[in-house]
């Protein structure tokens, strides 16, 4: 074969979730698009928060060319880096600063970084905690190591510790966790940021090398009723945080984000280079220069969460009115629902019968459930409820 088979097959099918998003824009084509009530991707209806706006029209207004559009650093413009580091060490009381930081096109180059980075062997394991981001697995096995999964806790939807355990050993570089949670809208506890980093921190000693906590964190910000998001970093050292501002301000496809690579980690110097590295292996340097100047002075702020929070409190309440059986998210924008049979690919496709495109959880390492994604309008929301009652009453 001339070319690379494993990227044939990664280029020559969507994901489950685009392809749905692609379905979507078929069928709304055929029966009007206020008749298709997708909510397959988590794409944010919020308005980014004024700061973004407004910082683009000073920039373009202020700045020449080169210095508005113009190549930063490689690793990122280090005043940039010294804001994001200023906002979180006021925020969580650490102490960072700025060559902790890698600046990204967005969390997917900040992950499939930092897995290049650690990655040393084709026996190398990492571990992901379902349900968990389907793109885990490409990400990882692009780098010739492997991707294991502990099944998901479908009581809490926190961590499985005891299969946890007995997964972890002298191969694994690192566990990925993803809080708030892609699909569950789960937020881990401190207990359980504490016990896993108990865990881990025993397995090191028990096979004397690292194990690295990934953490995947683009919904950070987004939370409801006051939950605590533990900042990973001050309960274990061994930690890269992988963030992105697509789902905090808004801008998904403006692709900018960060890793973080604390002083606190094992030999961090070196880690850090190693991540460097990795960005200009993968040709992911110099983020977009105009987004990263913008980031740099919208630190700490965000979309109107109280509109996602009224979307899914009005999901939660109508789902589970008609019959569902719903996990009630405590951050991110996704309702996890019980399939209303075992089969969830096979309850997906009857749903899209009544033109609802929701996702399978099969793909998420979590089977039985769906993921519905509620950063949508409000109004697409009340009209859906009817097609929910429909595909109820087909399973009675």
């Amino acid at each position: 074969m001339i070319y690379n088979e494993q990227m044939y097959e990664l280029g020559s099918r969507r994901s489950a979730i685009r392809e749905l998003f692609e379905y979507g824009k078929q069928r709304a084509a055929i029966v009007g698009a206020e008749n298709v009530y997708d909510f397959s991707l988590g794409n944010p209806t919020v308005p980014a928060p004024d700061c973004v706006d407004e910082t683009i029209r000073r920039l373009t207004e202020e700045l020449d060319c080169i210095r508005l559009h113009g190549y930063t650093s490689a690793q990122g413009d280090i005043e940039t880096r010294t804001a994001i580091a200023e906002f979180l060490n006021n925020t969580h009381g650490t102490h960072f600063g700025a060559n902790d930081f890698y600046i990204t096109m967005g969390a997917a180059a900040s992950l499939s970084i930092a897995f290049h980075a650690l990655a040393t062997s084709s026996e190398d394991e990492f571990i992901a905690i379902a349900p968990f981001f389907p793109e885990y697995k490409v990400f990882v096995e692009a780098t010739g190591a492997s991707l294991k999964v502990v099944p998901a806790d479908t009581k809490e939807f926190q961590i499985d510790f005891a299969a946890l355990e007995q997964m972890v050993n002298v191969h694994t570089k690192g566990v990925i966790i993803n809080s708030p949670n892609n699909p569950s809208g789960a937020v881990y506890s401190v207990q359980t940021i504490e016990r896993l980093a108990k865990l881990l921190g025993e397995k090191e000693k028990e096979y004397g090398h690292p194990i690295f906590i990934i953490a995947d964190e683009p919904y950070r910000e987004i939370v409801y009723d006051g939950v605590e998001v533990p900042f990973v970093t001050k309960y274990y050292n061994n930690t890269l945080v992988c963030y992105s501002y697509s789902k905090s301000l808004s801008l998904p496809g403006e692709r900018i984000g960060y890793i973080l690579v604390p002083q606190e980690a094992y030999d961090s110097k070196a880690l850090y280079a190693a991540v460097a590295g990795a960005g200009r292996a993968l040709g992911y340097v110099c983020a977009p220069s105009m987004m990263q100047k913008v980031i740099a002075q919208c630190q700490g702020q965000t979309g109107d969460v109280e509109l996602y929070k009224k979307n899914r409190d009005l999901l939660y309440e109508g789902l589970t009115k008609i019959g569902y059986e719903c996990f009630k998210p405590q951050g991110a924008f996704y309702m996890f629902v019980k399939s209303l049979e075992e089969d969830a690919d096979a309850f997906c496709e009857r749903a899209k019968e009544e033109d609802l495109l929701i996702v399978s959880a099969n793909g998420f390492g979590c089977p039985g459930y769906v993921r519905i994604s509620y950063c949508v309008d409000e109004d697409m929301i009340k009209r859906s409820f009817g097609a929910f009652e429909k595909l109820y009453q087909t399973y009675q």
